[in-house]
């Protein structure tokens, strides 16, 4: 809630002020304040941005951050260096162990494209601490090609993801990293529906289905194989239908007892939908479903009510899916 947001970020302030004076901390109620919200075109509450250098040109926007503890992170970052040099294997044990989750670039040298890139993701993931080396003995010790970012979870390596020339993508590398915050596929629910949405992937796939049935258990085996294969580019929820409480995302999606378990595809920027053409679902549709929505090729679902019968009866016409196009145009 942005009260809870408000506190977070009050305690940052407060901490920040003996760590560091220079980084001044203030809010605005934009509801009295029209110009402000128009000049730094303020569409969603809260918004936090960082001006720079006494600039008013070009703040950059500070997103998805909710604790005090990531907000110190993230402005340190913005500030100062982003991640921590490792020079020894000790280095790199403290770093990799202290918390869940872990991030270490191994490079060849610390001068070059790909570093950039590096210290550039770690300014936008603050959640996770980021360390770099490029010492001979600490690689060799993980036994890791040189240009490669490694995510530790729990101390052990769960993703490599190897750097070529220099041309990583620093958003799709954002977007890989913040898929670690949530698990390979994340239930839906009250507590975990904030998280999904902080993580900048545009893509969900969501498998509608009773977690009780029978088949469950052979069904979650097959989304998960095929979570890991398109993990940072479709984030895979799972919507349990037994569970009243997700009764708005059956409505949002038009999910009936009947049709479960239901495949569909969620792009968040356009709200497009997308209904997966095989009723099985296992590892072959399902990455067959999702590589042809990636190329471009899935057909969007248009799911529509039945036409209500006294649709004309009044001046105010009743529309659904069903009937706009014939009567619109």
């Amino acid at each position: 809630s942005s009260q809870n947001l408000a506190e977070e970020f009050a305690e940052a302030a407060r901490q920040l002020k003996k760590e560091a004076p220079r980084i001044q901390f203030g809010k605005i109620d934009v509801t009295h304040q029209h110009d402000l919200r128009k000049e730094f075109n303020i569409q969603a509450f809260p918004t936090v941005k960082f001006f720079v250098n006494g600039s008013r040109e070009d703040p950059i926007d500070c997103k998805g951050v909710r604790k005090a503890s990531t907000f110190i992170t993230w402005v340190k970052r913005r500030t100062g260096p982003s991640t921590v040099l490792i020079n020894s294997t000790d280095q790199a044990e403290a770093i990799i162990k202290a918390d869940d989750l872990a991030v270490i670039g191994f490079f060849r040298e610390l001068h070059n494209d790909s570093v950039e890139v590096f210290c550039e993701t770690a300014r936008d993931v603050p959640e996770m601490p980021f360390g770099m080396t490029a010492s001979e003995d600490v690689c060799a010790n993980y036994g890791i090609q040189r240009n490669s970012l490694v995510v530790f979870k729990k101390g052990k390596p769960v993703h490599n993801e190897v750097f070529e020339d220099g041309r990583q993508n620093k958003l799709g590398l954002t977007r890989l990293i913040k898929t670690f915050t949530l698990d390979l596929v994340t239930e839906y629910n009250i507590e975990t529906s904030v998280k999904i949405f902080d993580v900048p992937v545009e893509n969900h796939i969501l498998l509608f289905t009773p977690t009780n049935s029978e088949t469950f258990s052979e069904i979650y085996e097959n989304y998960q194989s095929a979570a890991a294969e398109f993990r940072g580019k479709i984030l895979f929820v799972l919507v349990d239908t037994n569970e009243v409480r997700n009764g708005r995302i059956f409505e949002y999606f038009r999910i009936r007892d009947i049709d479960v378990p239901a495949v569909r595809i969620l792009n968040l920027t356009s709200d497009a939908k997308y209904k997966m053409p095989a009723d099985e679902v296992t590892v072959e549709n399902l990455k067959e479903f999702c590589q042809s929505y990636l190329n471009g090729k899935a057909k969007q679902h248009l799911s529509s009510e039945k036409i209500p019968q006294d649709w004309d009866k009044r001046p105010v016409k009743v529309l659904v899916g069903k009937n706009f196009n014939s009567i619109i145009f």
